[in-house]
Parts: C-alpha cells; structure tokens; sequence
C-alpha cells in the first residue's frame, strides 16, 4: 500500500507539472493574440455573433479573442488556476472536457445570445469551475473534494455571474459554460481511478479470521472443545425401604 501511495504521489506531482505548463502556454497565447490585435487592426469578424451564420466561426475563435487588458488579465488568472487544478486531480477527463467546455459554451451562446458581438474565454473558466464543482460533488472522495473547496474558494462568485448583472458582460457565455462543466462532469466522473486511500491497523485485524474459524466467520467451538469450569455435585440418592408383604392373620 505504501508503494501504491509513493507511485501515486509521483504521478501527481508529474500531472501538476504538465498542467502547469499548459495552462501557462495557453494563457501566453491569449496575451500574444491580444497584442497582436492592435497590429493586426480590426479582429470582429472573429467574434460571436447569435444566430448569424457568419457568427458561427466565433464558437471557435472568440475565446481566444479579448477587449481589454483587465478583461485578459482577469480570465488568464482563472484559466492558470483552474487549467492547473483540473489537469492535476483530473488529467484524463481535462483532456476529454476541455473540447466540450470550447464548444458547447460558445454553441449556447450562439443560440440564446443576444445580438450583440461575444468575445472572451470567460465560458470556459466557467466551465472548468462547474466542471471541478460537480466532479467534487459526484465522485467524493478525497482529492475531488478537496479540489472544488478550491476551486470554490477562488471562484465561487462565479455561480452568480451565470444570470444577468452588468451590462456589457455575456452573462450567456458564462451560463453556458456552466452548463458544459456540468454535462461534462456526468460524463467523465470516472475517467480518472480514485487515489489509493490509506489503510488502518485495526482494518487488517478485521480482516484476519478468529481462531478455530475456519471459514473466516464466526462459529462456535465444539462442546469437547469448551473447557470445564465447574461440576456440579452429585444429587443425593434416596434410600430403599423394603416393604413387608401383608399377611393373614
């Protein structure tokens, strides 16, 4: 079990590098995309747009799109922090739901948006949070808990940013990327194995059979088996009295 454990222990600290570094590399190409904007001019037709045909292109690039520095700044932390988090405890559902956290986001807001331009990975942060949330409420087990307390404790404000606040946010990329959090987590709640858990003393003596049981349950030991405390005495025994026959007289 200790060796199981180390291994284990291993793999997370590999999982924790590799996510790390991914999570920095996409968030360096949202900052080189963004900068290259004022070089390149005009990037709108990049964007979202609902229900338009031509806005439909948008589902895949408008995440990488952003309109301001603090808009960039915000979600770049969220995405290095959840991003590092989810491929941590969860490097084998990551890979299969951060496409679906892409694409179904941006497909929702392009069905319930309203006409305006949608740009920002805000729906996929909201996405890996839910995602981290649910996989915590669903799988329950130590690290998955343990990963959306944190998750929660960063960015719990997020479950209120899936409804209309503050005009000239898209409430709807944040909604459907909760939504595409929580397909995903149903989905994929047992992509990864659970971390080997510890295991006790007193488990393994639970484990080890009662002598005399050979069965491994409990059963009860033979009468011969059973020493003899105590004896009781000896009843008493009447006496005989002998009868005369009658005779006549």
């Amino acid at each position: 079990m200790d060796s199981d454990r180390l291994q284990h222990a291993e793999a997370v600290r590999g999982h924790f590098r590799r996510a790390l570094l991914a999570s920095m590399a996409f968030v360096a190409l949202l900052g080189a995309i963004f900068h290259a904007g004022a070089w390149l001019g005009e990037m709108r037709f990049l964007a979202l747009v609902p229900l338009e045909p031509a806005g439909l292109v948008g589902i895949v690039t408008a995440p990488l799109l952003h309109g301001s520095a603090g808009h960039w700044l915000a979600n770049s932390v969220a995405l290095l922090i959840l991003g590092t988090l989810l491929g941590t405890v969860y490097p084998r559902a990551a890979l299969r739901a951060l496409p679906v956290l892409w694409l179904v986001s941006g497909l929702v807001t392009w069905l319930i948006g309203r006409p305006s331009f949608h740009i920002g990975a805000s729906g996929l942060t909201h996405g890996l949070m839910f995602l981290l949330l649910f996989l915590g409420l669903l799988r329950r087990d130590k690290a998955a808990i343990a990963a959306a307390l944190i998750a929660f404790f960063f960015y719990g404000g997020m479950v209120l940013t899936v409804l209309p606040r503050e005009p000239g946010v898209s409430w709807e990329y944040h909604l459907g990327g909760a939504l595409a959090g929580i397909l995903a987590a149903f989905i994929w709640r047992r992509a990864d194995p659970e971390p080997p858990r510890k295991r006790y003393s007193w488990e393994d003596e639970e484990d080890e059979p009662l002598p005399g049981d050979d069965d491994g349950e409990f059963a009860m030991p033979r009468p011969d088996d059973v020493p003899v405390l105590w004896e009781l005495p000896p009843e008493p025994r009447g006496t005989v009295l002998p009868f005369r026959r009658p005779t006549d007289d």
